[in-house]
């Protein structure tokens, strides 16, 4: 019987907000005020949930960002350090505050509303120790939020032959800078580089950058992805989905944790974190869903 793999590690850079989540039956008109179904309180941000989402999964999961001090602050901490998150905080005990999003989710249809300051106007700094952990890692992904770190986790990446995760939600000024570092860059179906109208045509010119490998996800529709000179589609399980909030980035950290895996192809990767993220959209809150991993059969290899 063939030894089992020791746990995967994985370094996520980006951000880190403090998610309050309301479920309404209708979301407030204006100088209106409702009475809530229910509410949740956790760790957000795309990189953050990424690094959830890999930890659940029985990898290590190191994130680096901005957190600071403040009551905001403290909350985050013990939802990671319950998850099983290691936090390298770049701001320490400073005055930055942590972002807060407020989230209203409608609850018959999961239509949501969020209101979040996220990364804007708040510059961070970039510690060399920060950057340490990425040394010997799997991967490392990054969601382009706090620009500086994103760029400066990307070089070391490159510099110590770490493969490059780019979360390419939306689009950001420093993806310009980001792209020649990438080596997997996995986009929403809204993603667009500058010129481009559609989400081929997008792909198409993130190949012509020698990015190596491109996914372009679309909610429940199919996945498709390119590697080098292949090309193909990759289902996406159908579910009744009651919440979506966060099920992208439960889909990149799942990605993660499986393409860390030398045996699996990319589409094997691609297909499992899809299983992940329609295993995400069956539940509501943003932590109950990772009870039930367990459910799925998503071993890795242990060849």
């Amino acid at each position: 019987m063939a030894p089992e793999q020791p746990a995967p590690r994985a370094v996520f850079v980006g951000l880190a907000t403090l998610d309050v989540l309301h479920w309404v039956d209708a979301p407030p008109a204006a100088n209106q005020k409702v009475t809530a179904l229910r509410q949740d309180v956790a760790a957000g941000g795309p990189a953050t949930n990424a690094a959830v989402t890999f930890a659940a999964l029985g990898g290590q999961a190191q994130l680096i960002s901005a957190v600071g001090a403040s009551a905001a602050a403290s909350v985050l901490r013990e939802d990671l350090e319950t998850h099983g998150v290691e936090l390298i905080d770049v701001v320490g005990s400073g005055r930055f505050q942590l972002p807060v999003s407020a989230i209203a989710v409608t609850e018959a249809s999961g239509e949501r509303t969020i209101v979040s300051v996220d990364a804007a106007g708040q510059a961070v700094p970039v510690p060399a120790q920060a950057l340490r952990s990425i040394a010997g890692a799997a991967a490392v992904l990054v969601d382009g939020h706090h620009p500086e770190l994103a760029l400066a986790a990307a070089s070391e990446a490159r510099k110590c032959g770490v493969p490059v995760i780019l979360d390419a939600g939306r689009w950001k000024p420093v993806m310009s800078e980001l792209l020649p570092l990438t080596d997997i860059a996995i986009c929403s179906a809204d993603f667009r580089v500058p010129g481009t109208t559609s989400s081929a045509q997008t792909a198409a010119e993130l190949a012509a950058l020698d990015v190596p490998a491109i996914a372009v996800t679309n909610g429940a529709a199919p996945i498709s992805w390119r590697q080098q000179n292949q090309a193909g589609i990759v289902d996406v399980p159908e579910v009744r989905a009651v919440d979506t909030l966060g099920a992208g980035d439960s889909f990149h950290g799942a990605f993660a944790f499986f393409h860390a895996d030398p045996a699996m192809e990319f589409s094997d990767a691609l297909a499992a974190a899809a299983r992940v993220a329609a295993l995400r959209c069956q539940f509501t809150g943003p932590r109950e869903w990772l009870g039930h991993l367990a459910e799925l059969d998503l071993k890795r290899s242990s060849s």
